[in-house]
């Protein structure tokens, strides 16, 4: 039943990350009701219940019959998923629990405490995520506001991992290494190959991630750009000089390597005998 609290709650977020990944990259006021982009009428409550109303309208406006995007309720659908992940991987690792029986009642508040921040850290990062993944796969802008929040969450939740000052120099100088490939891909290619945008979401990833597992991440995303663009090379859905966001797979690269750190470790030793 928790689960599905968590499901529901994740689908409402998704709702108005919709909204953050429509109008944040056409630099538009995120407040004001939803309307129809093509008729500009604005939408109804009714007509706004996250993936409920975009199939029960036939996948279309109510007043002028245009089409909606299919991705409006995979937003919905894929935070509602993330954010189930999230607990069940938080409660699995035992980064959160219920406090146990402790001598001060103090101390269970503090612990409880510590626990839902950093949640609300994790949260938050998989929802500008998600912001940023579908933000960059429709427009291939990466906006500023967004990084700027990747980064708040990122910084929130090293510190709900007991972050000191030297942890904190430590994490910026890998962010600034983990940056480097990319920045310097960046500035050979002159802005072909990578945006700013990746340049600075790198130097956002490295920080959460440190170097090692930051590094994992590229790793991750270079070859899953690799291989979706030959697929839709192949399949002749894009030329070989065809440009495709890469913030995406960035993204993969970050949360694989956030959740999935000592397994993805585990794997490239094997693969790789190291």
């Amino acid at each position: 039943m928790f689960l599905i609290l968590i499901f529901l709650l994740g689908i409402a977020i998704g709702s108005f990350l919709n909204v953050l990944i429509d109008r944040l990259p056409a630099e538009e006021k995120i407040t004001g009701r939803s309307r129809c982009d093509h008729c500009k009428k604005k939408l109804s409550w009714y007509d706004l219940v996250p993936i409920f109303s975009y199939f029960y309208l036939g996948a279309k406006c109510r007043y002028c019959g245009k089409k909606f995007s299919f991705i409006y309720p995979v937003v919905e659908f894929v935070t509602g998923v993330m954010f189930v992940l999230v607990i069940v991987w938080a409660n699995q690792t035992g980064q959160y629990s219920m406090p146990g029986k402790t001598e001060r009642i103090g101390e269970a508040l503090l612990t409880l405490h510590n626990q839902t921040l950093m949640l609300v850290a994790l949260l938050g990062i998989v929802s500008v995520s998600v912001v940023i993944f579908f933000a960059d796969f429709k427009y291939q802008i990466i906006p500023d506001s967004v990084q700027l929040a990747l980064f708040a969450f990122s910084f929130l939740y090293l510190v709900t991992q007991g972050i000191t000052p030297a942890k904190f120099l430590n994490q910026i100088v890998s962010a600034f290494l983990v940056m480097t490939p990319i920045l310097l891909l960046f500035l050979i290619t002159k802005g072909k190959a990578m945006g700013f945008g990746d340049v600075k979401l790198a130097f956002s990833l490295g920080f959460l991630l440190g170097t090692l597992a930051g590094l994992m991440a590229l790793y991750i995303g270079f070859v899953a750009g690799a291989t979706i663009g030959l697929i839709l090379i192949t399949l002749k859905m894009k030329k070989l000089r065809s440009k495709i966001a890469f913030g995406p797979f960035l993204i993969i690269g970050m949360l694989s390597a956030l959740f999935y750190k000592i397994q993805l470790v585990q794997i490239l030793r094997s693969f790789y005998s190291f």
